[in-house]
């Protein structure tokens, strides 16, 4: 039986006076895997809520009727010696034979679960469609504070670098490849967007001298800083307590809080907005929730999803000069349907101009 299915089964046999995940923490981590579950966007999930979430899953699963998703060219590419640094690449069949653009699915998850399979059938055929290679990448998760901060972004650097340095065997433009992701995959694309290159030329390895830039980042709920203190700031909650997925993604120890020198340190350099300098790339962030006031008593799963994270990003992008576009529930774009289209038009753009 997979985890999920047994989480799912224990929520299910959770008892009456502990039905919402603010009374039970196996229903918070499930919302926190599953932003979509929380059917009312209310911020707390009931086991009503998980039940039709998961009969939507289901429902949702291929079936003989319904076309399978597409088998990857390459599966299960592995970029590292652990079992998560690994990849599913689809090919594009360009009618021009000219290098094919590359877009990069990377999944969310806090940092402790997740998977690269997450990503839906219809987006891969999407781009495909457009003559847009597809990657979806896995990377080691926290584990408890095994893998704490910096190796999701780290590996999800080497993964590119590994795809960068196949460009040729797998027709791909290495100029011209983008990443996005929600909630934990969107911080690393954000991250991986305004990090500087951590190519190393000098390097004996020939993946390690490959550029880790991007020319587009997108996100889904998405996190532009991982610094508690700048969480209470921006939401003005000056109690908001610590995300529990940042405990381990900083290997906290229990004298440890977010202002501890060590951790405050850890926590500046992986916040994406860190790193935002006025040659970074356009970015699209797209939120499910309004930009509602946050309180102490707001749910983990609604607050480190909020809309002002993005808005946030955004003003100082625009202060740079830099395009960043934010969508919720109370703003909306014209200039892109969606983000993939959004990403489709930044890794084209460059074809056009030819």
């Amino acid at each position: 039986m997979k985890t999920s299915a047994i989480a799912f089964l224990a929520i299910l046999t959770l008892p009456l006076g502990a039905q919402t995940s603010e009374t039970d923490e196996r229903l918070q981590r499930f919302l926190e895997r599953f932003p979509a579950s929380d059917a009312d966007k209310d911020g707390v999930l009931t086991r009503d809520e998980v039940r039709a979430f998961n009969r939507t899953r289901r429902a949702d699963q291929p079936r003989p009727d319904r076309a399978p998703a597409p088998k990857p060219t390459h599966a299960d590419v592995s970029y590292g010696d652990h079992p998560q640094q690994a990849f599913d690449i689809w090919l594009a069949k360009r009618d021009d034979g000219k290098p094919a653009p590359l877009c990069i699915f990377i999944h969310g998850g806090g940092f402790r679960g997740g998977d690269k399979r997450s990503v839906p059938k219809t987006v891969i055929d999407r781009f495909l469609r457009e003559g847009i290679s597809f990657a979806s990448m896995n990377y080691r998760l926290t584990n408890g504070g095994e893998f704490p901060y910096p190796t999701a972004m780290h590996d999800a650097a080497r993964g590119l670098q590994f795809i960068r340095s196949r460009a040729k065997e797998w027709n791909l433009d290495p100029d011209r490849i983008a990443s996005f992701g929600g909630s934990a995959g969107a911080g690393i694309s954000l991250w991986l967007a305004f990090h500087d290159d951590l190519a190393d030329p000098d390097s004996d390895d020939p993946v390690a001298r490959q550029s880790t830039r991007l020319v587009a980042a997108g996100t889904t709920g998405g996190q532009s800083t991982y610094d508690m203190r700048t969480f209470r700031e921006w939401f003005g909650v000056p109690d908001l307590k610590p995300h529990d997925a940042l405990v381990d993604f900083y290997a906290m120890k229990e004298d440890e809080t977010p202002d501890t020198p060590r951790v405050a340190k850890l926590a500046e350099d992986a916040s994406p907005i860190t790193h935002l300098t006025a040659d970074d790339v356009p970015v699209h962030m797209s939120y499910n929730r309004p930009n509602t006031p946050v309180t102490a008593k707001t749910g983990q799963g609604e607050w480190v999803h909020h809309a002002l994270l993005g808005l946030k990003l955004q003003e100082a992008m625009k202060k740079l000069g830099l395009e960043c576009i934010v969508v919720h529930p109370g703003l909306k774009d014209e200039t892109y349907p969606d983000l993939p289209a959004f990403l489709i038009a930044k890794l084209t753009a460059a074809t056009e101009k030819e």
